[in-house]
């Protein structure tokens, strides 16, 4: 079951960057700050970060291809494709093994790097929710 607790995590946090799925500024003058990305755009490059009562933490990362890869709470690694459903983020786990469903929750639709939120795991279990700029591996033991 912890993979699929992996996943449904995996996926409450990634369901908060379905909405406003782009829109980093592009083709800017030079002169002007560039602008945070919002909705899926904001994961690409960052962590969203999810925080268990216990006080540990499960990572996720979305990439622009379509893929998710996760360490959670314990140590175990997996992933699989993400996808939008209207206004959700869906995630289907690959690795380490297929899991039969698909899991899809919202998002901020204001979420950039930054946003925090609280939502519950696929198992009923409270969580805090944040986009952390850049890639953040998981450092020591297990969760932390």
């Amino acid at each position: 079951m912890r993979p699929i607790r992996t996943l449904a995590l995996a996926a409450l946090c990634v369901a908060g960057l379905a909405p406003g799925v782009a829109s980093a500024a592009t083709n800017a003058p030079a002169s002007v700050a560039p602008v945070d990305p919002h909705g899926v755009a904001a994961a690409f490059g960052n962590t969203v970060k999810a925080q268990y009562p216990d006080g540990r933490y499960q990572r996720l990362w979305l990439h622009p291809d379509g893929a998710w890869e996760a360490v959670g709470r314990r140590g175990y690694w997996s992933s699989g494709k993400w996808s939008l459903k209207g206004d959700r983020v869906c995630l289907k786990q690959a690795k380490p093994f297929p899991a039969p469903f698909k899991y899809c929750t919202d998002f901020p639709s204001g979420g950039g790097p930054g946003v925090v939120w609280t939502s519950r795991d696929m198992s009923g279990e409270p969580i805090r929710l944040t986009v952390v700029r850049g890639i953040e591996k998981p450092r020591g033991g297990a969760g932390s």
